[in-house]
């Protein structure tokens, strides 16, 4: 018999209240190291869109746009 099995019918809630307990702590656990890496990539985009910007400059995306923007037309 494992360690926690009851050993009498009044043992029985008990046992199950320690197991309740132990699938709590594990959901809670991995429901932490979800949430820390949710923020970790959260900040990794952060970053990547704080970046963008510098990147399109480094290769001349911005200036393409400005060279093929079709002047407005003068309104008659």
């Amino acid at each position: 018999m494992a360690e926690n099995d009851p050993k009498t019918l009044q043992d029985l809630p008990s046992v199950v209240q320690t197991l309740l307990q132990q699938m709590q702590d594990k959901f809670q656990t991995v429901s932490d190291q979800v949430i820390g890496r949710i923020d970790d990539l959260s900040s990794c985009i952060d970053d990547l869109e704080k970046k963008i910007p510098d990147l399109m400059t480094q290769v001349g995306v911005e200036e393409l746009e400005v060279e093929n923007k079709i002047p407005d037309t003068p309104k008659s």
